[in-house]
Order: C-alpha cells, then structure tokens, then sequence
C-alpha cells in the first residue's frame, strides 16, 4: 500500500498550527503548503527589534514529503552577522538527512530555535569578553602609571642632559668652565650669602646687639669714596674695600 503523501502533510499542517497557534501563517495551499513560522531568541525584543536575533523560517513541501526533503528557506533575519543565513540553512540540511522519512517541521524549528540560541549566546560572550579586555588594559595602564619607568644609569644619565639643556644649566655650566677666572667684583655678586651682616650671624648664634661693638672709624671714610667713579665699575678685579 502506498503512502499518502498529502495526508500527511495536511495532519501535520493542523498539527503545527495547533503548536504555533497565532504565529504560523500559510502562505500557499496549491499546488503544494507553504508556509512561515518565526524564531527568535528568548531576549529579542520585537518593538525595537533589538537584544537578540530573529528571522522567519519557510517551508515548503515537495510532492513526496517526508520521504523526500522540504524546501527551506530564511526570510526577514534580524541581526544576523555574515554568513549566519547559510551556517544555519547548512546546519538544517544535516538535521533533513537525519529525519528523512518522518514528519519533521517541528524538529527543523526546534533545532533552527536552539541554533539562534547559540549564537546569541556566542554574541554575549565575545561582548563580555571584549569589556573585561578593555577593563584589565585600563588597569594594566593605570598600574603602569602609579610605577613609572624604571631608572637605570642609562635613563637617568639621558634624562639629567636633557633637563640640564631645556633649563638652560648645561650653558650655563659650559660658560662658567670655559677657563675664564672670574673677577673679585664676580665673586663677591654671585655669593650672596656676603649680604647677610656679620650682625645676623652674631644674633642667630645668641648674641644680643648690645654685645655687638662697632668701630665707628672704619665708617668715617665712606663720605670720601666717589659712588658714581665709573673707573671702578669698568675694573673686572674690583673688590669692595680694596682701593688701594
């Protein structure tokens, strides 16, 4: 007795309408059924069609149908990377080689269903391994920026000639050993520490002003000395004091 391909495929027709009540839409009744019914991951949100993936699975029966495989076909996919439409078009056609000869409409959804599960999980999962990443090279960066760079003699011996040339103190160095004696009258502005009076010194050692004994002789002289002689400010040897 020969099998009744159309009866077959009109029980499982009612039978696939009864699992997927409001969804399953029939497209085409001749020659042959065809129709839609969507998947989508648990997460997908359908208004702003994001979180998830989704995509409308169309089948079509061939004339001899479950004995000879149905067409298959993906329609409206949402979100689905490059590539996804065949991966799981291929992964459909091992689950038909397996199921040849029975009812198998069910099994196909259920296994497109957990397929788009898989890979949504997959998206999670690289996503969450790109923050964590990111996180550790955010750390690794601000570890890096508390250690600083380590100083050998090599870096620090770099780092102290370019501070010394952008502060100017390697000219200033070069100049000063460039064999030049300096004059009496240099010597005596560049230490200023001789600004501070011997008064100073007395007072900070413990010794009151009253204990300090002037001769007021030495100073008798100074109405004498010409401040404005210009002789005395062109003599590189000048020291304050020696006039003689």
């Amino acid at each position: 007795m020969s099998r009744n391909y159309q009866e077959d495929q009109t029980n499982e027709i009612e039978a696939l309408d009864s699992i997927y009540c409001g969804d399953m839409q029939i497209l085409e009744t001749e020659p042959l059924h065809k129709f839609q019914i969507p998947i989508a991951t648990e997460e997908f949100d359908k208004e702003t069609q994001e979180n998830g993936i989704s995509c409308n699975l169309i089948f079509t029966y061939t004339p001899t149908y479950p004995d000879e495989a149905p067409n298959v076909e993906i329609d409206e996919p949402v979100n689905f990377e490059d590539g996804y439409e065949k991966r799981l078009l291929e992964h459909l056609q091992t689950s038909i080689e397996e199921n040849m000869g029975m009812e198998m409409i069910f099994t196909l959804v259920s296994t497109a269903q957990e397929w788009l599960n898989e890979r949504w999980d997959d998206f999670k999962q690289a996503k969450e391994d790109e923050r964590e990443r990111k996180l550790q090279e955010a750390e690794e960066a601000e570890r890096k920026r508390f250690e600083g760079t380590r100083v050998t003699v090599e870096t620090f011996m770099k780092w102290k000639t370019e501070f010394e040339e952008s502060t100017g103190i390697a000219a200033k160095r070069e100049k000063l050993s460039d064999g030049k004696k300096l004059t009496g009258r240099e010597l005596f502005m560049r230490d200023t520490t001789l600004n501070d009076s011997d008064i100073k010194f007395l007072m900070e050692a413990g010794d009151s002003i009253e204990s300090v004994k002037i001769d007021e002789s030495l100073f008798q002289a100074i109405g004498d000395i010409d401040l404005d002689d210009e002789d005395d400010e062109d003599d590189e040897d000048w020291v304050p004091g020696d006039d003689d």
